[in-house]
C-alpha cells in the first residue's frame, strides 16, 4: 500500500512522533511500506513559516531534512489531482487538505491523517 501523509503528521513525524497514532508510528516506521508528502504541504508549511505560524529555526530547511531522513517520497501536483479536487465535495474547505484527498484519490494512496474532516470522505485513511 501506498500512503500519503497529511501535514500534521509529516510535521509530527520529524519533530513530535509521540502525537502519533501507533498505527500511524508502525507504517511511518515500516521500511517496506511507501510513504510519500504532497508539494502541497511543503506549501501550506512555507507559508504558515512566513507568516509566524509555523516557526523554524531553518526554515523549510528543517523541513526539508526532515523529509530525507525519513525517507518520504515526494508526490508532485498532476492534472489528474486537480480533476480529482474539482470533484470532491465541500466536506472540508480547506484547499491544502482537498489537494492531499485529490492526491490520495488519483494515486489510489491511504492518507495518514487524524483529521476527522478528512476521515469523512471517500478515501482510505489510516490513524
Amino acid at each position: 500500500m501506498n500512503y500519503i501523509l497529511d501535514t500534521h503528521t509529516l510535521l509530527w513525524s520529524i519533530f513530535d512522533s509521540d502525537k502519533l497514532s501507533k498505527s500511524a508510528q508502525k507504517i511511518i516506521l515500516d521500511e517496506d511500506s511507501r510513504k510519500f508528502i504532497s508539494v502541497i504541504s511543503l506549501w501550506e508549511i512555507a507559508i504558515k513559516n512566513r507568516i509566524g505560524k509555523l516557526p523554524f529555526p531553518n526554515g523549510i530547511a528543517d523541513i526539508f531534512y526532515g523529509v530525507e531522513v525519513m525517507g518520504y517520497g515526494m508526490a508532485k501536483v498532476e492534472h489528474s489531482h486537480f480533476e480529482a479536487y474539482a470533484e470532491l465535495p465541500l466536506i472540508h474547505r480547506d484547499p491544502f487538505d482537498g489537494m492531499i484527498i485529490a492526491t490520495a484519490i488519483a494515486e489510489d494512496m491511504a492518507i495518514i491523517t487524524a483529521d476527522e474532516n478528512i476521515q469523512k470522505y471517500d478515501v482510505s485513511w489510516v490513524w
